[in-house]
């Protein structure tokens, strides 16, 4: 019973993504991605939208027949993401100048990027580009300095919002002071970085599948897909319009997958797992705060060719 979430979940957004698709259009709520192509955005408003439908028949299964239709870790995993595509969904809406220069939900630190990328006119071959400070502020650093300066800041409310839900969500895994820390971390950082990844259709979802898949595998465990089951399910629809270019994912959805990602690697993995997990995204992390993640993805074949799989020509 504890797969119906998921299935429940998943056919609902497959009957609501496309009557959301025409509502985001006929409203204007369109952007460019990175080919200039205008598509309906947020689309990572499906996952919400599917998984609250969802809840009525299993909410009624659950009270009236008693049936045991919810895992026991339904509860954080659906205030943390919750709270996080909340938090997507602000940035998208209320991104200003910082939302009006990305393509396909690009976060800004993946805007400034690009920005670091153009040498400035005049410039000689080799130098490094001057800071360009007519533009939002960019990364962790640039967010941080942001926000001690008083300006408003979409990243900063991003990163600050996350770390306190995911300290609230993970608290309810009762576990020890030292693993809570470590497993809000992971969560935290996960969720960052998928919001890194999400520069071009469907590498976030592809990302997510590729870890899902090495942790089911691995483990043998179905159970904590089970427990992200509810919003799982909806994001691999929202996903799959994405790597179509059908729809962009914003940062709604992107903040989602890195979210049930990192909550994924909490509930399958070890503590010893979930340090060797948090190495890696913070070195990760840390490497996109002065590289271009999409740069080495492009001068790396295999990753090049996982990457464009399909997206259209």
């Amino acid at each position: 019973m504890h797969a119906l979430p998921f299935a429940l979940a998943l056919a609902s957004a497959a009957m609501l993504a496309t009557p959301l698709l025409r509502a985001l259009s006929a409203g204007g709520h369109r952007r460019e991605n990175f080919r200039g192509r205008e598509l309906p955005f947020p689309f990572g408003v499906l996952v919400p939208a599917a998984a609250l439908v969802a809840l009525v028949p299993l909410m009624l299964l659950s009270r009236l027949a008693s049936a045991e239709v919810f895992h026991p870790e339904t509860l954080p995993v659906a205030a943390y993401a919750l709270g996080v595509l909340a938090l997507g969904l602000i940035d998208d809406a209320l991104g200003g100048a910082d939302a009006r220069g990305r393509r396909d939900g690009e976060p800004s630190a993946a805007r400034g990027e690009q920005l670091a990328l153009r040498p400035p006119a005049g410039a000689q071959p080799g130098a490094e580009p001057a800071p360009d400070h007519d533009h939002p502020p960019r990364g962790w650093r640039g967010h941080g300095a942001a926000a001690l300066r008083g300006e408003w800041s979409t990243g900063a409310l991003k990163g600050a919002g996350s770390l306190g839900l995911a300290l609230f969500a993970v608290g309810y895994l009762q576990r020890s002071d030292a693993r809570w820390l470590l497993a809000a971390a992971v969560v935290v950082l996960a969720t960052n970085l998928f919001n890194l990844l999400d520069l071009r259709p469907g590498r976030a979802i592809k990302a997510f599948v590729l870890l899902g898949a090495g942790l089911l595998i691995g483990s043998g465990d179905p159970r904590p897909l089970w427990a992200l089951g509810l919003f799982a399910a909806p994001a691999l629809v929202a996903g799959s319009y994405d790597v179509r270019e059908r729809a962009m994912l914003g940062d709604t959805g992107a903040s989602l997958l890195g979210a049930l990602a990192g909550l994924w690697l909490v509930l399958t993995l070890s503590s010893a797992g979930q340090v060797i997990a948090l190495a890696l995204l913070l070195a990760l992390t840390i490497y996109s705060e002065f590289r271009s993640l999409s740069a080495l993805i492009e001068r790396t074949p295999w990753l090049r060719g996982l990457d464009s799989w399909g997206r259209p020509s």
